[in-house]
């Protein structure tokens, strides 16, 4: 497993704080020991801890496509990623890697949403679409792999776990009752609600597209 987290900020022009998204990545850090990584693009910063699986030497993340106008960050393993890279190879897309992160972005690149359709795997995604000025996160369809969020205004944060976004300012810890409730009646909260107020979990296979506009 690896660790995702990251601040989107829409009302600000200035850069993310990387104190703060240092914080966010430490406390996942348990989930990937191998490689640590965080990129900051204006009031969009992205921080990655890896478990090194596919590609061991050329996988690091954040991960950009050739022109940096993609940046994600992934959790997971995609099991047919070596079926799907000659048809985008076909297509004119130019992997830099061997890595399964990578045919996620170029699946994106010719697909948009759609490139779900073709995933084998078990994840979690986000990728900061600079040119559109938009976020996509994508959660595999059993929801093995965990994705949690909070909106703060027009600032949107996203982790792996929850404890990352503890310690974004703002944020609060407090116990959502009807969470509680699911907790000792289902043994865990449903989605897409969470054990505390005002965070969140993307649902077993759901994707979500956030703009400064609002979320779908």
């Amino acid at each position: 497993m690896c660790g995702i987290c990251g601040i989107v900020d829409w009302a600000v022009d200035e850069p993310v704080d990387v104190s703060v998204l240092k914080r966010m990545v430490s406390q996942v850090s348990h989930r990937g020991p191998d490689g640590y990584g965080i990129v900051v693009d204006g009031s969009v910063g992205l921080g990655h801890s890896r478990l090194s699986i596919v590609d061991l030497t050329g996988g690091a993340q954040p991960m950009a496509n050739e022109d940096e106008t993609l940046w994600i960050v992934f959790n997971g393993e995609i099991y047919n990623h070596i079926e799907l890279r000659p048809d985008l190879e076909s297509k004119g897309h130019r992997f830099s890697t061997s890595c399964d992160t990578e045919c996620i972005l170029h699946l994106y690149e010719e697909y948009g949403e759609r490139c779900l359709e073709f995933l084998n795997g078990q994840f979690a995604f986000v990728i900061w679409d600079r040119v559109n000025r938009r976020v996509f996160m994508a959660r595999d369809r059993l929801g093995v792999r965990p994705l949690f969020y909070s909106t703060l205004g027009n600032r949107l944060v996203f982790a792996s776990e929850v404890k990352s976004l503890l310690v974004v300012p703002g944020v609060s810890a407090r116990i959502d009752p009807i969470g509680l409730d699911q907790t000792f009646t289902f043994w865990s909260p449903q989605a897409p609600r969470s054990a505390f107020e005002g965070i969140s979990q993307l649902p077993p296979a759901h994707y979500a597209i956030w703009t400064e506009h609002g979320a779908r």
